[in-house]
């Protein structure tokens, strides 16, 4: 976990000012010279501290909706409804350019060097974690932005009037990921191998970060070459596809080194019976999580707490009936695969088109893969020891459907009196319920407290894991011509969640690898980033509306669309005598107010640099397509 340092510093009054102009050229008792910032490893250590915090990248638990965009899940509050309603998304969505952030990098790095007083191990480590901040940072730019200028030490104005020697022009893409990459190989020896060590940089976050970047860069250099109107003549977007085969082998190399336990003993999270339950809990225990490489780290009544949990909890019965907001979408939901590795839309009608009967509401869910209700709350699942209630109405036996407008709305029907519609929804258009048919599991804190304000959460958010150095490794051996290799690193992630056919050599894909990915690390921030570098972004978000058939043929398919979020609600059938009476029966729907169908552009692969950037250097080439 993250160190935290306070400081209380006092002024103390010495003695009396002789003159007015000696007590105010006295120097500030409650500012540290730099000699002292740098003078102590617990005051270095708080310096670093500030940049862990800051440390930038797509997803966080404290954007709730940063981690569900792209339709994955529908967002269950009113004044969201517009994201749903639109047909795109603009050219600036998803920039970065933060050369603050970047300055204040380089000049902890610049004065640590000038240190003495440090040991030398201990300047080293501290070193070693600056430069990890600073690649990480300009991986993130790169991700986002393509090339931009790679600036490594503090440039300061000399108010002459003339500021084109801070200038600089943008660096190729390839240049910049060579740089992330570089920059891991020559801070790794002084990091520890400690896996304990999950909110510092430690060598195993170093070589998870270096796998990631060089899959990336291998991906944009292979499959850039379906999209060459995606790209600038002097390098600054796009990679030479002759590039490739170099990236996907160092991804696989830096991959192989944590899986053979090189940097310590990391591992799948395997430490509970129910591959459910299991799933959702590497996302909250911080109890020797073998999994976690590196994270985002929170502690309760520390003032570093966030409000995950407050926004997403089934909102009935929840602390202070606050959620909801996260509905995981239905072609999500049914893209988690049989327990026998089949691809199948959940069954809610036989052949002939007749409705299935089910005792249970979370029967249509039975024998799936364990990481769908460890990532979603079906209905009749639980969180925090209650049942959610989610039904959509009653059903009687001609068809009719009852239902209300409100949360466990009553009504009567043939003569009883009765609910009609569950606590937790669904109810169309009615915000904070689910809206889908789901809630949000991953992530959400099942302690007690966890869904008020005056607590919230502590849970983490994990930016490296065990799982994704596997599914990179698979990916880049895949991609290197070693298909039985990535087999077996794509099966110890779905013998984990309870598959129990494992893939052969013969069936890894490019689509298998995309398909498992999109199950793995749902809502995790890394959905996004793989179908720009694969260039498919505008294949699955295509601006074509979608109906029930569109999300429930080719499963698995890795360019299926996905530019709608659906829902399937359950109903409770209600024909007294009847054998299926009481039971449940399920229907694909669309919220209503999905109006829009999202289209990607190919001026969204990388985002726009601000007319205000622009104008300021003549250097920076506008990204193409824009």
């Amino acid at each position: 976990m993250k160190k935290y340092i306070y400081f209380l510093i006092i002024p103390i009054l010495l003695g009396s000012c002789s003159s007015d102009s000696e007590f105010l050229d006295r120097e500030p008792s409650n500012i540290l010279t730099q000699n002292q910032a740098f003078g102590s490893p617990d005051i270095v250590l708080s310096v670093l501290a500030d940049l862990y915090n800051r440390y930038y990248d797509f997803g966080t638990v404290e954007d709730w909706s940063s981690l569900a965009q792209f339709n994955v899940a529908f967002w269950s509050e009113a004044g969201r409804y517009g994201y749903f309603q639109n047909g795109g998304y603009g050219y600036g969505d998803w920039g970065t350019w933060d050369y603050g952030y970047i300055r204040e990098m380089n000049l902890f790095l610049e004065r640590l060097e000038l240190s003495e007083a440090l040991d030398p191990a201990d300047k080293a480590r501290f070193a070693a974690e600056g430069r990890f901040l600073r690649a990480s940072y300009y991986f993130t730019m790169v991700k986002r932005m393509g090339g931009v200028p790679l600036i490594l030490e503090s440039e300061t104005y000399d108010f002459s009037g003339d500021a084109t020697y801070l200038q600089h022009p943008r660096e190729t893409e390839a240049a910049l990921y060579d740089f992330v990459i570089s920059e891991a190989d020559a801070i790794l020896a002084d990091l520890p191998s400690d896996v304990n060590t999950k909110s510092r940089a430690s060598k195993g976050a170093v070589l998870a970060m270096k796998a990631r970047a060089a899959l990336y860069a291998g991906s944009i250099a292979r499959y850039g070459a379906s999209t060459p109107q995606v790209s600038l003549p002097g390098g600054e977007v796009g990679i030479p596809v002759s590039r490739a085969e170099e990236y996907y082998t160092t991804a696989l190399s830096a991959a192989q080194s944590i899986i053979n336990g090189e940097v310590g003993n990391y591992s799948l999270y395997e430490k509970k019976p129910d591959l459910s339950e299991n799933f959702a809990s590497i996302f909250y225990d911080k109890s020797n999580n073998p999994e976690a490489i590196f994270v985002e780290d929170y502690k309760l009544q520390s003032g570093k707490v966030h409000g995950f949990t407050i926004a997403n909890q089934p909102r009935y019965g929840a602390e202070e009936e606050e959620g909801g907001r996260i509905n995981p979408a239905l072609s999500l939901v049914q893209s988690f695969e049989t327990l026998d590795g089949e691809y199948a839309p959940l069954p809610i009608e036989d052949a002939s088109g007749n409705p299935i009967y089910y005792d249970t509401p979370e029967g249509v869910f039975a024998n799936r893969d364990a990481r769908l209700m460890g990532t979603v709350i079906v209905p009749g699942s639980s969180f925090k020891g209650r049942e959610v209630d989610i039904f959509a109405g009653i059903q009687l036996a001609d068809g009719t459907i009852i239902s209300g407008d409100s949360r466990g709305q009553q009504k009567e029907v043939m003569g009883t009196d009765m609910k009609v519609v569950g606590f937790d929804g669904p109810i169309d258009g009615l915000e904070f319920t689910a809206q889908t048919g789901f809630y949000i599991r991953k992530y959400q804190d099942p302690k007690a407290g966890s869904g008020q304000r005056g607590t919230q959460s502590d849970v983490w958010f994990i930016r490296y894991r065990y799982a994704e150095v596997l599914l990179n490794a698979a990916e880049a051996a895949f991609e290197l011509n070693q298909p039985s290799v990535a087999a077996g690193y794509l099966n110890q992630v779905r013998r984990r969640a309870g598959i129990t056919t494992d893939l052969a050599a013969a069936d890894i894909t490019f689509d298998r690898i995309a398909h498992e990915r999109f199950v793995e690390f749902a809502f995790e921030g890394l959905h996004f980033f793989d179908l720009k570098r694969w260039r498919i972004a505008h294949e699955v978000l295509d601006g074509t509306p979608m109906d029930a058939a569109t999300i429930t043929d080719n499963i698995g398919d890795a360019t299926k669309r996905l530019t709608q979020p659906f829902g399937l609600w359950p109903y409770k059938y209600y024909n007294p005598g009847d054998a299926n009476d009481g039971t449940y029966i399920y229907k694909i729907v669309k919220p209503n107010r999905v109006t829009g169908a999202d289209r990607f552009q190919f001026g969204n692969y990388y985002s726009e640099i601000g007319a205000g950037i622009l104008n300021n250097n003549p250097l920076i080439v506008r990204n193409p397509n824009q």
